[in-house]
This record gives structure tokens, sequence and C-alpha cells, in this order.
């Protein structure tokens, strides 16, 4: 397998992602389906990973699973009208079905507020009732014009949570409980990725929303990618499907609502974060496979050997490692090596002959590619070294992508250092300028208000815009 098949990221960054996905296997264009994509194995065994660790979050915090309909009669997203502004350009819609025109066309869900809002209505009654703590994982289709694998497809997969409460206090701390406790707490402890958590602009707020949450990271572009969302619903869509509850006053009150979400384009996010030239990385507490066993031998007399010898080594790893070993024959030791440092697996353990009769096997490890980053231990104590081994890896690529943004970030406090900073990164200003002028500077320069930190300096400053004194600190970037 040779390397040069993958552009460089100095050459080509959007080819060198598109290369990524193609041969490190992760997913295919579906070109007889406009804008969608195929997983292949790869792919989805890292979403199911992301599933399984978010799932468990999502758990811990008192969420039940549900699933709801795929298809939403037209009249519900009509209901709320900022939020059918909101989604109209990316609505698909189904007309016929049976040989028959419907009645009522049904729109393939781009999001579920609204079927969910119509049975919340019918299942809410008492404040008794409430918090209804709901999450559904499900595909969504929003008909994109401009698509790339996993980051903006037309359809894709997701979790989105669904929550009903008796306050909007209550509320409000369900959402933000989403964006730190689930939300940055995988994108940090599972991805290995930093994230800024934050407040969404007027203008880039979710349709329909009171309030909307963040979490951005930094490609090693320089650009932003918003990883997750949570929303603040207010009241909007409990007003939108009547929504009520009598309280404890017997007065009866719209219900608070919130709905979060994280999709398949954390794949694209893990790829831009982490993987280099050689292929996919991927951080350990996230890979499907953490160990690859590569045996070496010429003939059978070592082949029976170095397989032994293998067994010895793996049989107390069910359960502690996740590890695969490659003793295909057909292929060679070289390729097998090119084949699983392409895939991102963290560990590579290579074991041949001499390897048997000293004790030893040589370890590579994928975030530090060529000879620096392998070495040779012994066999003794080897499962306890890999362990620790992964936990450096998990931390170095945390600790080099945190690097990587803070190198990459500036503030400024002029309009020009602004346009300047956004080549190479993330621009930190003082911000008092109106949606107006945040849409100038965005049709100017491309980047928008990625978020508004929840961490404030406290200080104040002078807006990079307006020249009006605030204390408030806003990140611009080009975002994907």
């Amino acid at each position: 397998m040779p390397k040069d098949v993958i552009t460089t990221r100095a050459k080509d960054y959007n080819q060198w992602y598109l290369d990524i996905v193609r041969e490190a296997d992760l997913a295919e264009v579906a070109e007889v389906v406009r804008g969608c994509i195929v997983f292949k194995a790869t792919g989805y065994a890292v979403w199911e990973m992301m599933q399984r660790e978010l799932d468990d979050r999502i758990k811990e915090t008192g969420h039940q699973n549900v699933y709801f309909p795929l298809l939403i009669p037209k009249s519900f997203i009509m209901k709320e009208a900022e939020h059918v502004e909101g989604f109209a350009p990316e609505v698909a819609e189904v007309t016929r079905a049976g040989g028959e025109e419907l009645a009522e066309p049904y729109v393939i869900r781009p999001t579920s507020e609204t079927i969910i809002g119509y049975f919340y209505s019918k299942w809410i009654r008492s404040y008794r009732d409430l918090p209804l703590l709901y999450n559904q994982w499900c595909n969504v289709m929003r008909w994109e014009m401009r698509t790339r694998p996993f980051l903006r497809t037309s359809e894709f997969l997701w979790s989105e949570g669904h929550t009903a409460h008796a306050t909007e206090a209550d509320a409000e701390a369900e959402t933000l409980n989403i964006l730190y406790n689930v939300y940055a707490d995988f994108a940090e402890q599972v991805m290995a990725m930093p994230v800024i958590r934050g407040l969404k602009t007027e203008n880039e707020k979710f349709p329909g929303a009171l309030r909307s949450y963040c979490i951005e990271a930094m490609m090693q572009d320089g650009r932003a990618l918003q990883a997750g969302t949570s929303h603040n619903l207010g009241q909007n869509f409990a007003k939108a499907f009547d929504i009520t509850f009598t309280d404890q006053a017997n007065t009866v009150q719209h219900v608070w609502t919130t709905s979060w979400g994280v999709s398949t384009r954390l794949i694209g996010a893990l790829i831009m974060t982490h993987s280099d030239d050689e292929g996919l990385v991927l951080p350990p507490r996230l890979a499907p496979t953490q160990v690859v066993v590569v045996p070496i031998y010429k003939n059978d007399a070592e082949r029976e050997k170095v397989l032994a010898t293998v067994a010895t080594i793996t049989a107390g790893w069910k359960g502690t490692l996740r590890f695969k070993v490659d003793n295909r024959d057909n292929l060679s030791p070289g390729f097998k090596y090119n084949e699983w440092e392409m895939k991102g697996v963290p560990v590579r353990i290579e074991v041949g002959p001499k390897d048997v009769e000293k004790g030893s096997v040589a370890i590579a490890r994928r975030d530090v590619p060529g000879r620096e980053g392998k070495s040779f231990v012994p066999q003794e104590g080897l499962t306890a070294r890999i362990l620790a081994l992964l936990e450096e890896i998990q931390q170095g690529l945390f600790a080099r992508a945190l690097r990587f943004r803070e190198e990459h970030t500036a503030d400024v406090t002029t309009y020009d250092e602004l346009k300047v900073q956004i080549e190479r990164g993330f621009a930190r200003a003082y911000w008092a300028g109106s949606p107006d002028d945040e849409k100038r500077i965005q049709d100017e320069t491309r980047a928008t208000i990625r978020c508004i930190p929840l961490d404030q300096p406290g200080t104040a400053g002078t807006c990079v815009y307006t020249g009006k004194e605030t204390t408030q600190q806003v990140i611009f970037a080009r975002a994907y």
C-alpha cells in the first residue's frame, strides 16, 4: 500500500481529508444517492465507539432512549415560524406513496422537535410527569447542496435529545449539563479534542431556540468545527404544540423544552484533529482496535513458534484490550504495517523468530511515525506496558491538539488584525456589535462568531468593530 496515495496537508488540505476517508476505508460516496455516503466497516466501527461512549454518558444523566417516526407531517413543521424558516431550504418531502398522491406531504425529518412536541402534548399532563428526559439515535435528512463525507451530507446519523421541564431554570440546567458533562467531556476525554464551550449569537443559534450553546474545536487548517450543540428552546415549541401541565398550584402552564445533538460529523472532526500525512490517527479510548499484533515468519516451523508466542502474549488481553492478530498469510508484514497505520490503530506489536528467542517484541506507536516511535521491549510485563502506553498516547494527542489551538489563537484589537488572524486560526476579540455588524463581517471575510465563550475574562475592552466598550469576548473563525 504506497503512502503517496495521500495528498499532504501542506499541498491540499481538502484533498488530504478526502484521501484519508478513502484510504482508511472509512466511507465511500454513494454516487447513486445525491449527497449521501456509505459508511464502510472501519468508519462505522468508529461511530459505534462514539455512540457507546456518548450513550453511557446520556444514560448516566438520567435520560432514556426512544425512537420517533422518520416521516413528519408537513403541517407540523409549519407550526413554529422561525423553525420552518430555518429549515425550509433543506427539507425533503414525500408526496406520493402506494402509487397515490398523499393528502398531506410528509417531511423526512431534518430534526424531530415538531413530531416529538406533538407526542409530548399527549403525554404530559401534570408536574408529576416532569422532567421528561428522552434521547433518540437515528438518521436525518437535510438536502445539502455542497457535501463532504461526514462533515456535511444529505443524510447523517446522530443522537438528538428532547426534554421537557417545569421551569426555565430547569431547562437551562439541562442544556448546560449536556454541554459540559456529556459533550465537552466526551470530546476532551475520549476524542482527545479540546473544545471551547460557548453561547451562539442570535445569528448563529438554532431556529426556534431561546439560546443555543455549543462546543467548538479547531482543525489542523485553523478552521473551526461545531462539534455539538445544546439548545434551550424556551416555550416556543411548547406553545406551538400546546404542551402544557398542571403545576402544584393547580395552574396550567406551558413546559420549557430543550434539544441537543451530536452527529457523525464528529468522525470528520476526529480525522482533522489528529490525523497526519501517513493516514488516520485514532485516540486509544476511541479506537475500535487499540492494538494489532503482526506475526512475522518465513516458513511453517517459524509460523508455529511465532503464533504460539503470540497466543501466550495475548492470552489475558480479552476484556482488557481491544486487539486483533493479523495472521493473514497472503500479505507481507510491510503491507500490514502500512494498512494498520493508514487505519489509525494506536499500537502495533511485531513478533518474529528472533523475538521468540529473546523473549521480546517490537512496539510501534501510531502517534509517532517511523523509527522514533518504535522500540523493543520484553514480553514480560507487556500488557501493563501497553496499557500505560495507550494512556500516554491519549494524553499526548490531547496536549498536541491543545498546543496547536493555543498557537493558532490570538487576541485582536482592530478589524484589520481580525482579517489577518482568521487566515491562520481563531481570532479572540471584544465584541459589542449588532447582528447586522456580524453579518457584514461574514460577508467581507467569510468568518463568523463561532461562539461567545462561557469562560469570560471579566475585564473591559474595546469592540473590534464598533469601538464601543464591552466586557464580552467572542471567537471569530472560518468554519466547516
